[in-house]
């Protein structure tokens, strides 16, 4: 995403916004030093379906899932499974993974730890089987590339990101692709309630979510390839966003990267605040997921919005910016560029509160000027949506022109049937049509708009960063993980050793080897 040259409107001292990020680093280099020393199952089946397999049995279980099951009874987690998988296939225990998968969910085939020739062996064989699927990413990449420059682009910033979300995939396609007729420059097919608790990836194409459409590898195609359509059709690259978070956050990445989806919701800990998963799990996830993003070429959203649906969008504002500038730190150090972080943000102070626009305004423009190469994504109000659409309506209109007058990157269109209904076609119609109207009428408003000095936006501005300096502080002295535990961020109090997940998770061994990891590690060119 091209990002426009931007001045400074806020003054922010350069000294103290580098002091702000080298507190970020402090803070987050233990994180992705235990990060390094773990792996997790979902990082050795998303392994796995790089290499190529897939596939369910006649109950659903998809066989990733199967194989690593058996490996890890027999021979343990710290290992990997590469070494124990492929050193069967070397041995012909099976002709391939999906056989072997079949054979060891049947118990008619033992993993064993091999040593020697045959540990380099199968190093070999696993190595080629992942690096065909990491080579199906880059394609990938280069394929959006060649049809953006086909197609053409959206002609304007921000990107006008809506959410469908049926929970049927064939009833999702034609309204993302009227959607996009209708000035969509991003679809987010959101994910069925729930499905960030399962450890396991969904089959096939669905009809049956529920408050959304699971993420599966084939509602993926199946999206992908209509939006291809749309493209075509409309003259601009249509992109294709859903969620790259929960218990399978590495697989599902892997599948993204492999079905060429451009944007993907993924934070470093909206699953530790907002679904109990482990945070030692979660961030050991999301290293790996966020490294094959960075491949991929996909744009991540991060989710700070929520941490202001449970705590005081004003008392809270400088959780925001922390967050912000840890996932800044995270992302980076997988290997992602400032075009690929949507770090997220949210227009939610009450309406009741005096001076509540110009409050909103500080909290904009303040993430526009730290991240200032970073296609922010700003979230619509939610929390103090009554029900009145009426209100709810202008309410939106108030939050597309902050978004206007900010220079956001990436605009959630906001429903005025927020927190009523499932939105319907008619409120989504509705709600474009307050957002082409505000960019059309004022999308170019922040050249104009330059607070005055010393003004309310400039001091909140800063006081928000002040205490953003002040947490990140207390946060290198006793650690994030303790921060997290305490209830820092969202008043959700998520201590390292409880959450869902941790079974999950294992310390590497001396042995461990991991193909994917090693190659994302290294950054290789393949």
């Amino acid at each position: 995403m091209p990002t426009p040259a931007r001045t400074t409107k806020l003054d922010l001292d350069p000294a103290t916004v580098k002091h702000a990020r080298s507190l970020a680093r402090k803070a987050g280099k233990p994180i992705v030093t235990m990060a390094k020393k773990h792996t997790t199952v979902a990082v050795e089946r998303a392994t796995l379906r790089l290499a190529g397999l897939g596939g369910a049995d006649d109950e659903g279980t998809p066989w990733v899932n199967r194989l690593m099951d058996t490996v890890r009874a027999d021979v343990g987690l710290e290992h990997g499974v590469s070494l124990p998988v492929w050193d069967a296939l070397v041995r012909g225990e099976a002709d391939d993974l999906a056989v072997l998968a079949q054979k060891a969910a049947a118990g008619s085939v033992t993993f064993r730890l091999p040593e020697g020739r045959d540990a380099a062996r199968a190093r070999t064989a696993s190595r080629r089987a992942v690096v065909r699927g990491l080579k199906t990413v880059d394609r990938r990449r280069v394929e959006r590339d060649r049809l953006i420059k086909r197609h053409g682009d959206a002609p304007r910033q921000p990107w006008i990101y809506l959410i469908v979300a049926t929970g049927d995939i064939y009833e999702d396609i034609p309204q993302a692709q009227q959607a996009a007729r209708e000035g969509a420059d991003v679809i987010a097919v959101i994910r069925s309630t729930g499905q960030s608790l399962l450890d396991f990836v969904p089959e096939g194409a669905t009809r049956e979510g529920y408050a959304g459409t699971y993420a599966t590898q084939e509602n993926f195609r199946l999206m992908r390839a209509a939006l291809d359509q749309s493209s075509k059709e409309l003259g601009r690259y249509v992109r294709l966003t859903n969620y790259a978070s929960g218990l399978c956050m590495p697989e599902i990445a892997a599948l993204a990267g492999m079905e060429r989806l451009d944007l993907m919701l993924n934070d470093s800990m909206y699953g530790i605040l907002f679904r109990d998963i482990n945070p030692v799990r979660t961030f050991v996830d999301q290293r790996f997921s966020r490294q094959v993003h960075a491949r991929a070429g996909i744009i991540i959203n991060t989710g700070e919005d929520n941490y202001l649906t449970t705590a005081d969008a004003i008392e809270a504002a400088h959780t925001v910016t922390t967050s912000q500038l840890l996932n800044e730190y995270f992302a980076k150090e997988a290997g992602l560029e400032d075009w690929q972080l949507g770090l997220g943000h949210a227009f939610e102070i009450d309406p009741g509160v005096p001076d509540s626009f110009r409050l909103e305004l500080a909290h904009a423009l303040l993430a526009r000027e730290v991240f200032p190469k970073a296609p922010l994504k700003w979230m619509p109000p939610t929390r103090h949506m009554t029900g009145d659409v009426f209100k709810g309506n202008l309410l939106d209109g108030f939050f597309n022109l902050a978004g206007a007058l900010t220079g956001q990157g990436i605009l959630l269109v906001g429903m005025m049937t927020e927190a009523v209904v499932t939105p319907w076609i008619s409120d989504r119609d509705i709600a474009l049509q307050n957002v082409r109207y505000v960019m059309e009428a004022a999308g170019r408003l922040h050249e104009d708009f330059h607070p005055a000095p010393g003004g309310v936006i400039h001091q909140r501005a800063r006081q928000v960063l002040g205490e953003s300096i002040e947490l990140l502080d207390r946060i290198v002295d006793d650690g994030l993980l303790d921060a997290i535990a305490d209830g820092t961020f969202g008043l959700m109090k998520r201590p390292a050793d409880a959450g869902r997940g941790l079974d999950g998770v294992a310390v590497k061994a001396s042995d461990y080897y991991n193909p994917a990891t090693e190659i994302l590690d290294a950054k290789e060119v393949l």
